[in-house]
């Protein structure tokens, strides 16, 4: 049975709009989801409790623009709301993450005139974000591929009459199974295999030919309900087409890769975060330790670096927010998801040698932290390719050229 938490204190009438009220609001929401991590972690609960308690809170909302009932930040702001969830309860951050990665690129066009197709899907959507509080999912890996948009596998044909398409696959890796309402699916058109035109497609949990197995037994991030999908000939209504067009997502990853390569980055960012908290409360707690020396001057690095790497996600999303699709703001996602990357496991390395046997104890966060710290590299974009594509930036390669980076 899952732990009931009340979120009576979360519910709003309309969410806010001012940065510092909604890191208030993530303050207070983290507050209810931190009790659920380590049951969750534990494989005592599910975590569709944590993703109630997001929905209830009106944060599902958080990319949908103003005037369409949502906050409207932008990638700066939201990395900021995130960090502060991950710091609380990371699998919940990167669960919720994934719901905002299906939808970041759209939320972002809102300044845009579309089409008429593209605009009635748009605010579609908008609609049953911020009016049916309805949760949305990245369905894009696939078994030897990953989340490579080149490699995708998963197939669509149209209907004999045009309204619609059929989708036939298997997704590998999907978070929020049977927690989401919808799920963007990545898929090619019949024999069009190695091409780099792929489409997205919004398919409903309910669609006929959808079902999930079950949610994988993962030594990190168990509460991200991740399992594989199959799609058996599903159908899909044209008004579903992800912005009423075939074969862009490709480029649009191309030129604005943020939400695929760093939209977690907030959340390994709070899990950090976390990192030093503990370790500070620990020493903290003794008159004995706080006094030593050795164990000040390793807090006091600990700290700088995890300063370096919070101004640099910060740095990141602020150039994303003013010049999105540029190479240089592009290229600063890519370096701090790497430094991201590579902090937080170096802080829990830290952490082990100054807690010593907190760090294995199960009753302690320290223990689940540590691991869920690791597993920021096997996130994209992973280390190797982080450093590809900034090496590539500073030699002038044309990074909007696809066949430049292996997308």
């Amino acid at each position: 049975m899952a732990l009931s938490v009340p979120t009576e204190s979360l519910t709003e009438e309309s969410l806010p709009t001012d940065i510092e009220e909604l890191l208030k609001l993530a303050e207070k929401t983290g507050a209810a989801l931190a009790p659920l991590a380590a049951d969750v972690d534990a494989g005592r609960a599910d975590g569709h409790e944590t993703y109630r308690i997001l929905r209830d809170a009106g944060l599902l909302g958080l990319l949908v623009p103003r005037e369409a009932g949502g906050a409207g930040l932008g990638f700066a702001g939201y990395s900021r709301v995130l960090a502060v969830l991950g710091a609380h309860n990371g699998a919940a951050a990167l669960g919720f993450n994934m719901h905002n990665v299906a939808i970041g690129s759209l939320c972002e066009s809102a300044a845009t005139p579309l089409p008429p197709a593209a605009d009635a899907f748009r605010s579609w959507l908008y609609d049953e974000v911020v009016r049916g509080r309805k949760m949305f999912a990245s369905a894009t890996s696939e078994a030897g591929s990953g989340a490579k948009l080149r490699g995708v596998r998963t197939t669509y044909r149209p209907y004999a009459d045009g309204r619609g398409y059929v989708l036939t696959g298997e997704k590998s890796f999907v978070s929020l199974a049977g927690v989401a309402d919808y799920y963007v699916v990545a898929a090619r058109a019949e024999g069009t295999e190695g091409s780099g035109e792929v489409s997205h497609f919004v398919v409903a949990a309910d669609d006929p030919g959808v079902r999930f197995g079950e949610v994988h037994s993962l030594s990190a991030m168990y509460g991200t309900s991740t399992a594989g999908m199959v799609l058996d000939a599903v159908p899909v209504p044209r008004s579903r087409l992800f912005l009423g067009v075939e074969g862009m997502s490709m480029y649009k990853l191309v030129r604005e890769p943020h939400w695929m390569i760093s939209g977690y980055t907030g959340a390994y960012l709070g899990i950090a975060e976390a990192v030093l908290r503990f370790t500070t409360d620990y020493v903290a707690a003794s008159p004995r330790r706080a006094a030593s020396p050795v164990l000040q001057r390793e807090l006091g690095r600990m700290a700088a670096r995890l300063g370096a790497a919070r101004a640099l996600v910060h740095e990141a999303g602020a150039r994303i927010d003013s010049g999105r699709g540029t190479v240089g703001a592009n290229a600063a996602v890519h370096a701090a998801k790497y430094i991201v990357g590579e902090v937080g496991p170096e802080l829990a390395q830290d952490a082990v040698r100054i807690c010593g046997s907190a760090a294995v104890n199960r009753s302690q966060p320290l223990e689940r932290l540590l691991r869920e710290a690791s597993f920021a590299s096997v996130m994209p974009a992973k280390p190797e390719e982080c450093l590809e594509y900034l090496g590539k930036a500073a030699l002038g390669v044309n990074l909007h050229d696809a066949t430049a980076f292996d997308w």
